[in-house]
């Protein structure tokens, strides 16, 4: 049952995509703005799909530290939810996403818009390219959302934090918002398997600019693994390295 399910919902995950993708994009090619609208619909759509075909609920918390203008976020991956679910409280979240994407049917006339491409062989240049990227961004009001780890990670995998996130931080210098999760519970970074359950997105107190690379960095990984640790159940909990 839980297989046929995952498949049901699959079938609704990408056909959401491609009748609300095709729908809106009249109105996203004459404004980019709606690219929003589009995120929010979908956003939606996949969490009735959750719902009602999978039997899995999302539950959002501290969403008064949820900022709504110009704004850096450092989010755990765990899942392709997690890519999905932050337009549904963020205003205009703005993704780095691989540059491969934009050759993607529907997803990539979308992302090619007003969400910031990455080429992860670039190196040096390429995070030059997305802190110009983020700046601009930033200067339109925009909420610039980074994944540090740069992937989705299995549930328990030791923490793997990125610099990208501290060259942003230090260029940007603007609070960075952290964001736990415990996503993969229903939702693992490979597979077709979708669980039942109940999961939490939570987003967390800012961190203040203008602190070193390596203060920033352990702050950043702290809270992260630190909350998204509280989120798993009992016996899944593992020490976290700080």
């Amino acid at each position: 049952m839980t297989m046929l399910r995952s498949l049901v919902f699959v079938v609704w995950l990408y056909g959401s995509m491609a009748v609300i993708g095709i729908g809106l994009w009249p109105f996203v090619a004459f404004d980019s703005r709606h690219v929003w609208t589009a995120l929010r619909a979908w956003g939606r759509a996949t969490l009735w799909g959750l719902r009602w075909i999978v039997g899995a609920r999302v539950v959002f918390e501290g969403l008064e530290h949820a900022p709504q203008g110009a704004a850096l976020i450092a989010m755990k991956h765990q899942a392709m939810l997690d890519t999905i679910a932050p337009a549904l409280f963020l205003s205009k979240p703005t993704f780095v996403y691989k540059r491969e994407l934009g050759a993607a049917p529907v997803l990539g006339a979308y992302v090619k818009r007003n969400q910031i491409p990455v080429d992860r062989g670039g190196h040096a240049k390429a995070l030059k390219s997305v802190v110009r990227g983020a700046r601009e961004a930033i200067a339109n009001g925009q909420q610039v959302l980074i994944f540090p780890e740069g992937t989705r990670q299995e549930l328990g995998a030791p923490p793997d934090y990125k610099p990208g996130i501290a060259a942003m931080y230090r260029d940007l210098n603007i609070p960075v918002t952290p964001v736990a999760l415990n996503t993969g519970l229903i939702w693992g970074p490979k597979g077709l398997i979708r669980k039942p359950g109940t999961v939490t997105i939570k987003v967390l107190p800012p961190i203040p600019p203008g602190l070193s690379r390596e203060d920033f960095m352990r702050e950043l990984e702290h809270r992260i693994e630190t909350e998204s640790k509280a989120l798993l159940p009992t016996h899944m909990q593992s020490p976290t390295r700080t």
